[in-house]
């Protein structure tokens, strides 16, 4: 077994809490069909989220370790987006089969084994508390991909207790309303977390900018942090996987050391905003273009017409 998992912790945990996971998702679609359950075909649903980003972070991990090459010059991460988008298009079906079956059930109810419903849902919680624990040791916690995973996982735990809930509920008071009711509910989980995937991986397959990155704000504090920057233009930035990118025109003041203002200015974007590869083009005259924006810094001396282009790579 140790040769099959990765070396790696994150990619060995992840690992484990997928293979978890689809193992329970798997074991829950068995019980919903033999039971009668649809609360738990609904949760096998929430599980397949969790093993979807379990997915996705685990192909981040290794993809982020294979080098850029001559055809792929930003390597492979994009995958990981088009595989989210995907994943979550096909959420939004099951969620609406699952719907549709639910209202069918308020008006002809289906007999549910409430006994094995019960059988299947413990063994699904505890299989989440389990992955939960994997996600969730010590240095993994700072890795942003394996957070957001253990968020997912956190969020089937209450699907799962619901299905237990719903299952003693149907072996004590034998209301099988309650089936289709929590399935509803559940459904409701999986459309938030699959609607919000899908509307992140859209925008990211656009090459948005990410959310968090405020465009004119950046260029005040570019130039206000960095008095030799006069006004900052053509400014694209975007995100493939976890790797920010940018490039930007930056106008300045004719730099004594052009190096060091160069480092200062990657330096304040990577503290700032987190990006990590940025291409910079410095402009020594004046800018004219429709995009630039004039900002309150007096001109030094105008110089003659000249450009520099510089490229900075920090991971």
């Amino acid at each position: 077994m140790s040769s099959f998992l990765p070396q790696d912790k994150n990619s060995r945990r992840l690992l484990l809490a997928f293979l978890i996971t689809v193992t329970f998702m798997v074991a829950e679609v068995i019980g919903g069909l033999i039971s009668g359950s649809l609360a738990l075909l609904a949760d096998a649903g929430h599980m397949l989220t969790d093993a979807a980003a379990l997915l996705v972070a685990l192909l981040a991990v290794r993809f982020a370790k294979r080098k850029p090459n001559s055809r792929h010059t930003f390597g492979y991460l994009r995958l990981t987006t088009m595989a989210a988008f995907v994943n979550a298009a096909a959420l939004l079906v099951i969620v609406v089969l699952i719907v549709w079956e639910a209202i069918a059930r308020f008006f002809n109810p289906q007999p549910v084994m409430g006994t094995t419903m019960l059988v299947i849902a413990i063994a699904g919680l505890f299989a989440n508390i389990l992955a939960f624990w994997l996600l969730h040791q010590g240095e993994e916690k700072a890795n942003i991909n394996v957070r957001a995973a253990a968020l997912h996982v956190l969020g089937d735990l209450l699907g799962s207790i619901g299905a237990v809930g719903a299952a003693l509920i149907i072996m004590y008071t034998g209301w099988t309303p309650i089936d289709p009711i929590l399935s509803v509910l559940v459904s409701c989980l999986v459309l938030s977390n699959a609607w919000r995937l899908l509307r992140e991986s859209f925008h990211e397959l656009l090459e948005g900018t990410p959310e968090e990155i405020d465009i004119e704000q950046l260029r005040r504090d570019l130039s206000q942090s960095i008095p030799e920057v006069r006004n900052v233009h053509h400014v694209h930035v975007w995100q493939i996987g976890e790797q920010r990118l940018m490039t930007l025109h930056v106008q300045v003041v004719p730099p004594h050391d052009h190096d060091a203002l160069l480092d200062r200015i990657q330096h304040h974007l990577l503290e700032k905003c987190r990006i990590g590869h940025s291409t910079i083009q410095m402009e020594y005259g004046t800018c004219e273009t429709p995009d630039c924006v004039i900002n309150e810094v007096p001109a030094a001396s105008a110089g003659h017409d000249h450009h520099g282009h510089s490229h900075a790579h920090h991971h």
